[in-house]
C-alpha cells in the first residue's frame, strides 16, 4: 500500500544566524527575513535582541537612539546589524514615531540624511536606503512594489491601526507613485499576539466605532471591561481592503511577549519605563541596479 505524504508549504519567514567580526571579536546575530519579499527584489529584515552591546539587560542588539541607551552602543549595534544582513554602506532612515497615522516620503538622498521626520510610516523608492520602523510590541509592516520599486515601512500600534495607517500609506503609494497593489508584497513582523495584547474600554470603543469588522479583531471580552486585540488581523484586513492578493500577504508567527528571549517587549519588560526597554528595527530597501 502506497503511503500518502502530506505536502507542506515552505515557510515564508526564516531565522538567519550570521557570525560577524567586530572590534571585540566574533559576534553572532540572528535576524528574521521574509523570503518572498526578498525574492521579489527587496532587502528586508526584522532584528532580534541577540548579538549586540547594549546593557538591556546585557549583550542586547538595541537599534534605536533613545535615552535608555548610549549612542555609541546603538552605532555599534547598527554596524553589526548592517553587516549581518549584507547591507554595509546602506543608510538606515528612521522616523520620530508618535503613534499617529502620519506618513512621509523620503524622496532624495539629502532628505535621507536630514532630520528625522515625525511620522509612523515612511515611503521611498531610493536605492541603498533602508527605511526602518522601531518596535517593542507594536506591529511592523513592510511593503514592496515589484513594478515601481516603491517601498513602505509602517509602525502599526493600536492607535495607528485605529487611524487606518496601513490603508492611508497604501493610498499614498498609489496616488504619489502609481502603485498597483496587485504588484505588491507585504510582510507583517513580530508583534504582541492576540493572546497577549490586552486593551481597555477606550480602545474597544474606538475599534467598534471605526470598523464594521471589529468582531474579527477584538476577542476574549472580560467582565473588567478589557478585551484582546488582534493587531495582525486588523492590518491584514486593511491590506485586503486595499486590494492585496491573499498569497502576497505574509504574517510572521512570532510573539514579542511569548518569545521575549528573542524580541524586546515594552509590555513585558517596560514596567511603565520605556527607557528601560530596547527597540528592534524592521527594515526594507533595495540595492542599486536592482
Amino acid at each position: 500500500m502506497q503511503e500518502l505524504v502530506e505536502e507542506t508549504a515552505e515557510p515564508a519567514f526564516v531565522m538567519r544566524d550570521r557570525e560577524i567580526d567586530t572590534a571585540h571579536g566574533k559576534a553572532r546575530l540572528t535576524t528574521l527575513v521574509c523570503e518572498p519579499l526578498e525574492h521579489a527584489g527587496f532587502v528586508n529584515a526584522f532584528s532580534t535582541r541577540l548579538g549586540g552591546v547594549s546593557a538591556l539587560p546585557s549583550d542586547s542588539l538595541s537599534l534605536a537612539h533613545f535615552k535608555g541607551d548610549q549612542k555609541e552602543n546603538v552605532a555599534e549595534n547598527r554596524r553589526r546589524f548592517l553587516k549581518a544582513i549584507g547591507t554595509e554602506g546602506a543608510r538606515i532612515v528612521t522616523a520620530r514615531q508618535t503613534h499617529s497615522n502620519e506618513r512621509c516620503t523620503i524622496e532624495s538622498p539629502a532628505q535621507a540624511i536630514g532630520p528625522q521626520p515625525e511620522c509612523d510610516a515612511m515611503i521611498t523608492g531610493l536605492p541603498d536606503v533602508l527605511i526602518a520602523i522601531q518596535t517593542a510590541d507594536c506591529l511592523p509592516v513592510l511593503i514592496g512594489d515589484t513594478k515601481t520599486g516603491t517601498m513602505a515601512a509602517i509602525h502599526a500600534g493600536w492607535r495607528g491601526t485605529a487611524g487606518r495607517i496601513t490603508e492611508r500609506t497604501i493610498a499614498d503609494m498609489m496616488l504619489l507613485h502609481g502603485v498597483n497593489t496587485r504588484d505588491c508584497f507585504a510582510a507583517l513582523g513580530p508583534t504582541a499576539c492576540v493572546d497577549c495584547y490586552e486593551v481597555g474600554q477606550d480602545v474597544i470603543d474606538r475599534y467598534k466605532s471605526e470598523f464594521g469588522y471589529w468582531r474579527q479583531v477584538l476577542v476574549n471580552f472580560k467582565e473588567n471591561g478589557k478585551a484582546h486585540l488582534d493587531i495582525r488581523a486588523a492590518n491584514v484586513q486593511q491590506l485586503r481592503f486595499c486590494g492585496f492578493d491573499e498569497d502576497r500577504i505574509y504574517v510572521a508567527d512570532y510573539c514579542t511577549m511569548h518569545q521575549n528571549e528573542l524580541f524586546f517587549s515594552y509590555r513585558k519588560e517596560g514596567k511603565g519605563q520605556p527607557s528601560g526597554v530596547g527597540r528592534s528595527l524592521s527594515v526594507i530597501g533595495k540595492r542599486s541596479g536592482s
